[in-house]
C-alpha cells in the first residue's frame, strides 16, 4: 500500500472510498468549463473546498473539458468563477 496522501491538511489513504468523490463542474476566468470529480472528506460539502480548505488549488480527477479528457487537474481557486455540484 502506498503512503497516505495529504489533502487540505488531512491524511487520507491512497485508495479511498469512491463514495467520497463528488462530480462538479467549474467555470474558469478564461471561459473554460471543466467537469470532474473532487474528493470531499466525510461530513463536508463541496462549498467547504472553497471556504474551509487552506489549499490554493482544487484537485479534479477524471477531468473533462474541450482540451482535456480523463486527466487530473490542479486548478487555482482564484481562477474559478463558479462551481456547481452534480445532483445526487
Amino acid at each position: 500500500m502506498r503512503e497516505p496522501l495529504k489533502y487540505g491538511g488531512e491524511k487520507m489513504a491512497a485508495d479511498f472510498d469512491q463514495s467520497n468523490y463528488r462530480t462538479i463542474t467549474v467555470m474558469t476566468v478564461d471561459g473554460a468549463t471543466i467537469q470532474g470529480k473532487v474528493y470531499i472528506p466525510s461530513e463536508e460539502r463541496v462549498s467547504d473546498l472553497f471556504t474551509k480548505s487552506e489549499s490554493r488549488f482544487l484537485i479534479m480527477v477524471d477531468a473533462v473539458s474541450r482540451d482535456v479528457q480523463g486527466k487530473t487537474l490542479f486548478i487555482n481557486k482564484k481562477h474559478i468563477i463558479w462551481a456547481e455540484p452534480e445532483e445526487v
